[in-house]
C-alpha cells in the first residue's frame, strides 16, 4: 500500500509539471544542461552550471506575462547554478531584486526534478508555446551536441514557434544537425569542421562574443576554454551579429530570437513576448 501511494504521487508530480492550468497562456519549455563541471584543455575542469539572471529574469517575465514553465534537462534532473552568476553586477547592482530572482527561480515547478528530454519529446511537443535556453557555460556539455536537442529544436523550427537562447545558451542550436557530436569533437581538436545539413545556417544570430569570451578566458588562471562558442557559430553558418562588448543585444530572426550576454536578459524576453503576442 505504501509503495502503491508513493508511485501515485511520483506520478502525480510529473503530470502537474505538464498540464496547463485553466487560466494560463500555455507552456514555454526550458532547456537546461544536466551538468556542472566542463572540460578545459588539457584536462582540467570548470565548475558552471545555468547564469542566475539569464534563467531567471526572463522566466520571471514569462511567469508574470501568464505562462507556465516546463524545465527539461537531458538527464532529468536538477540543474545548477553557477555561484560566479550570483552577484549583483547582473541585476544592475541591486541585492534585493537578486534575492527576488532567486525566490523565482526556486518557486518553478520541477526545478529540483526535471523532465528528462526523452520525456518531453514522447509527451509531444505541440503542446509548447516557445522554447527557451538559459545561458551560463553549461550548454556547451550537453546541450551543443545532442541529438534529443536537435530533435526539440526542429520541431519548433518547422512549427516557425519562438525559439530563444540567451549568451552561451545559442550553442544549444548546433545540436540541430546531422551528428552533431562530430561536430563538436571537430571543434574540440580545434580541426577543420562544416556542419551537416544545420537548419539555421544562413540565419542571423548572436551568441556571446569573442571578445567577451577572451575577458571570461582570462579570469582563469591560464587555463583555456576548448573553443570559443562565436567562432564554432560561425563556422557552422551562422550570420553573427555584435555589440559593443558587455552591451545588451538581441537579434530576432524568423522564430530565433537570441540574445549576446548576461546583460541581454530583459531584452530577449521582451522579444519573446512580442513575438507570442503576434501569434496569438
Amino acid at each position: 500500500m505504501i509503495k502503491q501511494t508513493l508511485l501515485a504521487v511520483a506520478l502525480l508530480g510529473t503530470f502537474s509539471q505538464t498540464v496547463v492550468a485553466a487560466d494560463s497562456k500555455g507552456q514555454i519549455l526550458v532547456l537546461l544542461s544536466s551538468e556542472s563541471q566542463m572540460q578545459l584543455q588539457d584536462g582540467k575542469t570548470l565548475a558552471t552550471g545555468y547564469y542566475l539572471n539569464e534563467f531567471g529574469v526572463p522566466a520571471d517575465a514569462f511567469i508574470k506575462a501568464g505562462y507556465e514553465l516546463v524545465l527539461a534537462t537531458p538527464k532529468g534532473n536538477a540543474p545548477v547554478v553557477d555561484q560566479k552568476s550570483v552577484t549583483v553586477q547582473y541585476f544592475a547592482g541591486d541585492a534585493a531584486e537578486m534575492q527576488r530572482i532567486s525566490q523565482v527561480v526556486a518557486a518553478i515547478p520541477g526545478i529540483d526534478d526535471t523532465l528528462s528530454l526523452k520525456e518531453v519529446i514522447d509527451g509531444g511537443l505541440a503542446q509548447y508555446e516557445a522554447v527557451f535556453i538559459p545561458g551560463g557555460h553549461a550548454p556547451l556539455i550537453d546541450l551543443a551536441n545532442n541529438p534529443e536537442v536537435g530533435i526539440i529544436l526542429t520541431h519548433f523550427n518547422a512549427e516557425a514557434k519562438p525559439t530563444a537562447a540567451i549568451c552561451h545558451g545559442p550553442i544549444a542550436l548546433l545540436s540541430a544537425q546531422q551528428n552533431p557530436q562530430a561536430f563538436q569533437q571537430a571543434l574540440v581538436q580545434q580541426s577543420e569542421v562544416t556542419a551537416n545539413s544545420w537548419i539555421y545556417a544562413g540565419y542571423k544570430m548572436t551568441i556571446f562574443s569573442n571578445a567577451e569570451e577572451a575577458v571570461f578566458e582570462a579570469s582563469l588562471n591560464g587555463d583555456k576554454l576548448q573553443y570559443y562558442p562565436g567562432k564554432a557559430m560561425q563556422q557552422a553558418g551562422g550570420d553573427m551579429q555584435y555589440s559593443e562588448a558587455w552591451t545588451p543585444n538581441v537579434v530576432v530572426d524568423r522564430e530565433l530570437i537570441t540574445g549576446q550576454n548576461p546583460f541581454s536578459d530583459k531584452a530577449l524576453a521582451q522579444a519573446v513576448l512580442a513575438q507570442l503576442q503576434q501569434q496569438r
